[in-house]
């Protein structure tokens, strides 16, 4: 018989790990060989988000630091993250009707710390840090992890991108040219010089410093497909499969792990237990944060009227929403020691 251990394990694997593989080899076959779908159905992964992972993913911060540190949920912790969440998430919300453009900016910053970071905790704790032992090397991994979703489809597709971005900061009345330097020639070369060294310095120092080499081709072949994927993935389709499928499965199941009821589920094999704990946890806020969309929606200078303006509201909502949940997050690195004095040594 299976130890629960060894049930636990397998079951986080494959949620962690195969799931994401598998969802993304899928969309890039089927780009490959059908070609890429219309941007209406490029938005699919995004309106699927709302419900499915992405932006539940979010939605339990006020549970996630208690769950760490072993402690219940009190008023104070809600008073906490409801205030975070309050203060740094109007402070950024008044940058988008203040300054777009640099919203925007500081938008794709963000989420590219955000998403490397959430590539870095799976490689750490589900897989062993075996190359990942000092500080330097975990801040590589987080750079270079956020530059294949955040960096590489500007390199592969800046038309799209510049779509993108186009449909952002124009909710706000901005002239979209001001975006137009980002995309020249010379801006998307220097992009390709500074990813392509991330990565080989990634793939170097990783192997170099590597007692095992499991968790370093891990880390190895994940960096290969994904680099392959944004290369040749329509973004919009590309960045929706990740976020849904990849990003927030892998913060769910580090959710699952720090919740000591859906840990005992994973245990015993009962997958379908732990998420539906977690999506009844998540229902309220993810809600809450629809009623949040809406007030940007009527706030915008320009009045949203089809749907590249509804996935715009969307995209700066997650924005807004992603700021104190980055917070959260890093938080709770902090308290899991990523960055403690040990790892040095």
């Amino acid at each position: 018989m299976i130890s629960t251990t060894a049930g636990r394990d397998r079951t986080v694997f494959r949620l962690a790990f195969v799931v994401p593989w598998v969802a993304l080899a899928i969309t890039a076959i089927a780009v490959f060989l059908f070609g890429p779908p219309s941007r209406v159905y490029q938005l699919l992964p995004f309106a699927a988000s709302i419900v499915l992972f992405g932006l539940p993913h979010g939605a339990v911060d006020h549970l996630t630091l208690p769950w760490a540190l072993g402690e219940p949920l009190t008023r104070r912790w809600l008073a906490v993250v409801g205030g975070l969440y309050l203060i740094v998430g109007l402070a950024y919300a008044s940058v988008w009707f203040l300054a777009p453009v640099v919203a925007f900016g500081l938008f794709i910053l963000m989420t590219w710390f955000h998403w490397g970071q959430g590539d870095l905790q799976p490689l750490i704790e589900l897989r062993g840090p075996t190359h990942l032992r000092t500080r330097g090397a975990r801040l590589l991994t987080i750079a270079v992890r956020g530059a294949l979703p955040m960096a590489l489809p500007l390199v592969a597709f800046p038309g799209e991108y510049r779509w993108v971005a186009g449909q952002l900061v124009g909710l706000f009345g901005v002239d979209t040219t001001l975006l137009d330097p980002l995309f020249s020639p010379t801006a998307r070369t220097i992009v390709a010089a500074v990813v392509a060294t991330l990565i080989v310095a990634s793939l170097v120092i990783g192997y170099h410093s590597s007692e095992s080499r499991h968790a370093w081709r891990v880390d190895a072949g994940e960096l290969v497909f994904l680099s392959v994927y944004f290369l040749t993935v329509p973004p919009i389709l590309a960045i929706g499969v990740f976020f849904c499928c990849w990003h927030s499965v892998r913060h769910i199941t580090r959710l699952l792990l720090l919740d000591d009821v859906a840990a005992s589920q994973l245990s015993e094999r009962h997958l379908r237990g732990a998420l539906s704990r977690f999506g009844r946890q998540a229902t309220p806020l993810s809600i809450g944060a629809l009623a949040i969309f809406g007030g940007l929606a009527l706030a915008v200078p320009v009045a949203p009227v089809d749907w590249p303006d509804l996935f715009a509201i969307y995209l700066v909502g997650i924005a807004v929403l992603t700021a104190p949940h980055v917070i959260i997050v890093t938080w709770l690195d902090l308290e899991a020691g990523f960055w403690s004095t040990t790892v040095d040594q």
